[in-house]
């Protein structure tokens, strides 16, 4: 890596030396803080390694965490990740369509109606690694096969004491399969809207003798040809399908130590994994289209010692993304190229997370004590250089770009202070800086616009307790602060969409958000868990497109920091088994998600964030009939929001239901039926001001093999 801050060199030995590693540093999940004897809920055998960075019982966690296992993603209908999480409370995009249909740069996460971005405000990460885009902090779902995924874990409040940027509201976290000796699990489906997918995953070694090596490799190939996203009233000569085609790739190569025995230096686990991503785009008209090629290459480490863990995470990867804009006229008979996109970027980065078992002292009812000491480094590079068409037939090129280096560094405590009480306490030091920007217009004879280099820093703390004040019943307080610094994107590269141009800004500071919430557990039975928490977040500075001016041709927009935003509400989980046979996951948010100082226009204050609707509600039913038949039901409902920051234009609620029918043949294989918006509802996603929809009813039928576990 290179331009790391000596700064932070200074702060990561001082760190070591105040918590005792500079000696030893060790690896390994330690000792969970759980408690002994507790009743727990069906499943309480889910393992959370995202909200403290240890792994820890769901039941456990004094964050709301909701955990996707396995099996629940291999029963959803959907074919796209993003879709599967919907029926996590308070998960949200940047709009309502999916990853299958929609632009890759709409698809920035939220949650808890803090409102969706270009980029996401939810860090996403794929075995620690961040998968947020490195120019411009969007999502791409796709690059993660299917298959290759053990569970998904998303933690929801502020998460930047442990993450840093990007996990303003929160984290959604990707776990692999871990290797295993002859595995190997291959679907395949094609359906309606000219949609064909195939998905494997498959691996070899370590056998039952214990081998040290294991390799796996994983695939997804996906085409559609997708649907007219513009409303039908509202369609014209010009508007044709939007789909996609994407394929990736990935390989890995494990060495584990022998049990019993462990490496050089306490190592007992070395992950190399390569992964390859291509995908190719078609936005709704003929002259609009996008692609993304991108590598990556991670080398994790994790050990072992006397006195505790680490765990040390590598990575490298480049990416490149075109784009077209056009101009559509409003009888939507005729379009015309504005603008052409070639983004590259790059980007390196490095986590260390080190743990330590600390002496419990005098305190008999002391499960464990645990300290975690951590350091990241990233460096992101990337320009987006611009063709312009303009109507009289001329062209102009435009370039814009720059450099970012982020660098943290944090420390957490774990302690159990008696045996229904324990305590989390954690704090982390940010600093980031944006070098070498730059804009070049393009114009005869013009030089360059430079901007200097800016720097800032975040201070992101955390407290949360846990009571239990008895076996079915748990009490868990949060208080936190987290942050999101501005992206490349955001900075320097502009983009239309439709007749809405939005421009970048230069000037962008972080978003800053301050959060508190109060939750309670009952696990009345084993079967069953019931979580409700309230929360109250408040955003300063929120990065926002801001409508500049209006005209009938056009519709200007900035990219500016609001002053003040506020999200609060309440939050409610249920999970349980009904019989042998019936089960069932629901979830409910309201939230209020409203502007509440903007000194610059006053007239938004007051005004609902976009996009985000009031109530939210999901169901999930898995029933397993006779003869081994199964099925498996997923309904997400919610009501209105409005597109944009001053209101004008509503979008009205939506009701979609998914379903899979699956029936085994033989040993190995299984059939299925899956149909996406079953009942084929009709809803707006986007107002810009062309009505665009969301995918109608989507059915396809396929098959999936299995051999090993």
């Amino acid at each position: 890596m290179t331009a790391v801050p000596s700064i932070l060199s200074v702060w990561l030995l001082r760190l070591a030396l105040t918590s005792g590693l500079a000696s030893t540093v060790v690896a390994g999940p330690p000792t969970p803080l759980t408690s002994p004897g507790r009743p727990v809920a069906h499943e309480a055998d889910e393992i959370t390694v995202t909200a403290s960075g240890l792994e820890t019982a769901l039941a456990e966690s004094p964050t709301a965490v909701t955990v996707l296992g396995g099996a629940a993603l291999r029963a959803s209908a959907a074919v796209a990740l993003d879709d599967t999480l919907r029926q996590v409370p308070g998960f949200t995009l940047f709009r309502r369509s999916g990853s299958r249909s929609a632009n890759p740069t709409t698809q920035g996460a939220s949650l808890r109606g803090i409102g969706g971005s270009a980029a996401s405000r939810a860090l996403v990460l794929a075995d620690g690694v961040p998968l947020n885009d490195p120019f411009g902090g969007w999502v791409t779902w796709g690059r993660v096969p299917r298959l290759s995924l053990a569970r998904v874990e998303v933690v929801r409040g502020g998460a930047s004491d442990l993450y840093g940027s990007s996990a303003l509201v929160g984290v959604i976290h990707l776990l692999r399969r871990e290797p295993s000796d002859r595995a190997l699990e291959v679907e395949t489906s094609a359906g309606g809207q000219g949609t064909g997918e195939a998905s494997a995953w498959g691996s070899i070694g370590r056998g039952a003798g214990g081998g040290r090596w294991a390799g796996a490799v994983a695939a997804d190939l996906l085409t559609t040809d997708g649907f007219i996203p513009v409303a039908p009233a509202e369609r014209g000569v010009v508007d044709t399908p939007a789909g996609v085609e994407h394929r990736v790739f990935e390989g890995s190569l494990t060495w584990r130590a022998v049990p019993g025995e462990a490496g050089p230096g306490g190592t007992e686990r070395i992950v190399l994994r390569g992964s390859w991503f291509d995908e190719d785009r078609a936005n709704g008209t003929d002259l609009q289209a996008n692609d993304t090629e991108s590598a990556r290459l991670t080398l994790g480490a994790d050990g072992r010692a006397a006195v505790g863990a680490y765990s040390l995470r590598l990575w490298a990867g480049d990416q490149d993304f075109h784009q077209t804009f056009s101009a559509v006229a409003p009888d939507r008979a005729s379009e015309r190229k504005v603008r052409e996109q070639a983004v590259p970027s790059e980007e390196t980065g490095l986590t260390a997370r080190f743990v330590r078992e600390l002496d419990p002292g005098s305190n008999p009812d002391a499960a464990s004590h645990l300290l975690v000491s951590g350091i990241e480094l990233r460096r992101v590079e990337g320009t987006s250089d611009e063709t312009v068409f303009f109507a009289s037939g001329g062209t102009r090129p435009l370039a814009a770009g720059g450099e970012q280096l982020l660098g943290g560094l944090y420390v957490e405590d774990l302690v159990r202070l008696s045996a229904r009480l324990s305590a989390q306490l954690a704090l982390r030091y940010d600093r980031w800086s944006n070098r070498r920007g730059f804009r070049r217009p393009g114009s005869a004879g013009s030089a360059a616009e430079r901007f200097g280099a800016r720097s800032e820093e975040a201070w992101s703390p955390r407290l949360a307790l846990r009571f239990q004040p008895s076996g079915t019943w748990s009490l868990a307080a949060s208080a936190y602060r987290s942050f999101r610094a501005p992206t490349l994107n955001e900075l320097y590269r502009g983009f239309r969409v439709g007749n809405v141009v939005t421009d970048p800004n230069e000037t962008l500071t972080a978003e800053r958000l301050t959060g508190v919430e109060v939750g309670a557990v009952w696990t009345p039975e084993p079967r069953w868990r019931l979580r409700g928490t309230l929360f109250r977040m408040e955003l300063e500075d929120t990065i926002a497109n801001v409508t500049v001016a209006i005209t009938p041709e056009l519709i200007l927009r900035q990219r500016q920091n609001l002053g003040r935003s506020r999200s609060r509400g309440i939050e409610l989980e249920a999970s349980g088994r009904l019989g042998n046979s019936l089960t069932l996951d629901a979830g409910y948010l309201w939230t209020r998600s409203e502007v509440t100082d903007f000194p610059a226009d006053p007239t938004l204050e007051g005004r609902r964030t976009p996009q985000v609707p009031e109530h939210q509600a999901s169901l999930r039913l898995g029933w397993r009939a006779p003869g081994d038949l199964s099925v498996r039901l997923q309904a997400r409902w919610a009501d209105s929001a409005f597109d944009d920051d001053r209101n004008l234009f509503p979008l009205g609620s939506l009701t979609v239901v998914d379903v899979r029918i699956g029936r085994p043949i033989g040993r190995r294989l299984e059939a299925f039926l899956a149909a996406e918006n079953l009942l084929d509802d009709d809803y707006v996603i986007g107002r810009t001001p062309v009505t665009t929809i969301g995918s109608p009813r989507l059915a396809r039928i396929g098959v999936r093999y299995r051999l090993g576990r």
